[in-house]
Formats: C-alpha cells, structure tokens, sequence
C-alpha cells in the first residue's frame, strides 16, 4: 500500500464509518480517557488515549510476522484524531 492510499483510507476512516459508527472523536476519547483514569486511579486526558491506542497497534505489530495493513491505517488514523483533540481551538 503506497503512503497516499493509506492516508486515504485512514480518512475514510475516521471521517466516515468510525466516525458514524462511534460518533465524536473528541467526545469518545473523553469517555475513554475518564474509564481508564477511574480504573488507573490516576488522570488520563484524551490525547493520551489517541497516543496510547497507537501503542496498542504498534506492538501489534511487532508481535505479528504479517505486518497487517490495517494497523498502520488505524495508527494514521488515531494520529489524526489525537493531533485534532491536543490543537482544538489553536490557529491553524
């Protein structure tokens, strides 16, 4: 898969199906950031989520002799969300 197509298909994405399917990334984020932080005990935001949700597919990765295309979708795809939630309201 060529870099473009990937960033095609991560736009897709979380602009489409996800997005439809899970609603707000910022607000689902939120909600994750809240049930990790009461299960942590400790404060997570929900940048950390996007961050950590790369982390998960990036030892996927390394745990798997198939690098699956998916997982790299996904982490351009949580990239985007969590450049979007950490610069909310900056100018761009």
């Amino acid at each position: 898969m060529k870099r473009g197509q990937c960033l095609i298909r991560a736009d897709h994405a979380v602009n489409g199906e996800r997005d439809q399917e899970y609603g707000d990334p910022g607000k689902n984020f939120k909600r994750i950031a809240e049930y990790w932080g009461t299960y942590l005990g400790m404060l997570i935001e929900p940048e950390d989520v996007a961050i950590m949700m790369i982390l998960v597919k990036t030892a996927r990765l390394e745990g798997s002799e198939h690098k699956h295309k998916d997982s790299w979708v996904d982490i351009a795809g949580y990239a985007a969300c969590g450049c979007e939630i950490a610069t909310e309201g900056a100018e761009e």
